[in-house]
């Protein structure tokens, strides 16, 4: 088993000159190194070799580390078969195991097998995650899907909540909460009796994105991921329980709030905050669209967020009454209710007639206009007429030749345009047809499944994001090259081309 390594205190001045150096492109190369030693034995070593006239950090790195483990870096890809078939070979190529060697690193060792998503992703993704057992249960891989589902619950009860990833520097954040659209996926194949399983570590997720929710008061309006909104319902944000730069891109960040003062802490904070989202980065964040350095997502309650927790209020309702719990199912229907008329109030505007995030802070609307208002239709929130409206301006401005925007801003940013992303296709397709949209839903399926299978017969590969504006080009932005593998497209594919 590996020894969890906490980098920033267990390999101290170690860890900032390694990242301060320039030497590494990528600083997650850094954070996700493997070593035999102990951190307290290299940064001995450190200590006493670094002053010599000799010492050559990279050198002293590549002797005590070794890259994280990657399996699908050199696969060949036969581009004369079928995508479906070279999805169903990847999946044992991106499938890891319980570790039984010794070694250490920042790598939280999980007890059951679990499919990262592939190039740098060397570990789970929380929401990630769901839209790969999409394809997982296409593939007949229920086993995969529960082991997975297992992964989580039992990162619930050690931790409290679902890390971003399974990596020591994930433990202040998490993600989008999917967990309970995970465990109702899996109740559609192998029956009702796995709510029960899971009924417990459902709860203690909600538990987590409440937290201290009880403590708001006019004066105190946000704590933790708990926003009290004027009226007095309490709704959620996106949050990170750490303040520092971040382990995985600590250069970046230092470098990024160098000139803000005491203003970087708030800068760090919101860029957390993004992180936990799973949008990061995006102009949907930022007072200034083309400025990162406005980033204030800490000051946002978001319209997917809320509607993923309204998904798990309404589930833990019903579970809670099969279980014949009955006044625990009526908090939760409670809690449900009170939700979706906040969610009605806060984000939806009759005037756009589309849904917008809300800041608490400003006590005002954001003004952009993003895939994330696909939400309200996927949970059935939405109402027929703001359904209707909602398709009129996705199919208007976010649709595009291989599928749809992310927003309709082009920053820079990987969760802009001109790229589009499997789970956000997959949450709109799904919306419009909830709503009888089924020529949009298809329009939207059809782009971006002919996108996807194109970009495999030209490439070999199936990428993390998509250029959807311009599909001779590849996508861009971010702050690491594009990704291929990639577990959340090849899920929300698979699935898309198994649909009669």
């Amino acid at each position: 088993m590996s020894r969890l390594v906490h980098l920033e205190k267990d390999y101290q001045e170690l860890f900032t000159d390694l990242h301060a150096s320039g030497l590494w492109h990528d600083g997650k190369e850094i954070s996700d190194v493997v070593s035999d030693k102990t951190p307290a034995e290299i940064l001995a070593l450190y200590r006493a070799e670094r002053d010599s006239s000799e010492f050559d950090l990279k050198d002293f790195f590549y002797t005590h580390f070794r890259k994280a483990p990657t399996r699908e870096i050199d696969y060949q890809s036969d581009t004369t078969k079928p995508v479906e078939e070279h999805i169903n070979k990847l999946w044992d190529i991106l499938a890891r195991q319980p570790e039984k060697v010794s070694f250490h690193s920042s790598l939280i060792q999980l007890p059951h097998p679990y499919i990262v998503p592939g190039g740098r992703f060397n570990e789970i993704y929380y929401w990630d995650s769901y839209f790969t057992m999409l394809g997982l249960a296409v593939s007949g891989r229920l086993d995969m899907i529960e082991d997975m589902i297992d992964n989580f619950a039992w990162l619930i009860e050690e931790f409290g909540f679902i890390p971003n990833g399974n990596r020591s520097y994930y433990l202040g954040r998490s993600q989008p909460p999917f967990f309970s659209l995970m465990v109702k996926l899996l109740a559609d194949e192998k029956g009702e009796d796995i709510y029960a399983k899971y009924a417990s570590a459902m709860e203690k997720e909600y538990f987590f994105w409440m937290a201290e929710s009880e403590t708001l008061e006019k004066d105190n309006q946000a704590v933790k991921r708990s926003v009290r909104l004027p009226g007095g319902n309490i709704m959620n944000r996106y949050y990170d329980n750490f303040h520092n730069p971040r382990a995985e891109m600590y250069q970046d960040d230092v470098e990024l709030i160098a000139t803000k003062g005491d203003e970087g802490r708030k800068t760090l904070l919101a860029i957390r905050s993004a992180c936990e989202s799973g949008w990061d980065f995006s102009s949907r964040w930022c007072a200034n669209p083309a400025s990162l350095e406005s980033i204030c997502t800490d000051e946002i309650v978001q319209t997917d967020l809320n509607c993923l927790l309204y998904g798990l209020e309404e589930l833990l309702a019903d579970v809670f009454m099969g279980l014949g719990e009955t006044e625990r199912a009526v908090i939760y229907q409670q809690q449900a209710r009170s939700r979706i008329e906040s969610i009605q109030s806060f984000f939806w505007n009759e005037e756009t007639g589309f849904y917008h995030d809300y800041n608490f802070v400003k006590g005002e609307q954001t003004t952009s206009v993003s895939a994330a208002a696909v939400f309200p239709l996927f949970f059935k929130i939405s109402t027929t007429a703001q359904a209707a409206s909602v398709a009129q301006r996705l199919e208007k401005e976010l649709l595009k030749d291989g599928g749809l925007l992310t927003t309709t801003f082009e920053s820079g940013q990987q969760w802009d345009a001109p790229n589009g992303w499997a789970p956000l296709q997959w949450m709109a397709i799904q919306g419009l047809r909830n709503y009888g949209f089924t020529e949009l839903a298809n329009t939207i399926k059809m782009r971006w499944v002919d996108l996807n299978t194109k970009v495999f017969k030209n490439t070999g590969k199936l990428m993390e994001k998509y250029n959807v504006a311009d599909t001779n080009l590849p996508s861009g932005g971010g702050e690491y090259p594009v990704q291929d593998g990639f577990g959340w497209t090849n899920g929300v594919l698979l699935k898309l081309l198994s649909e009669s």
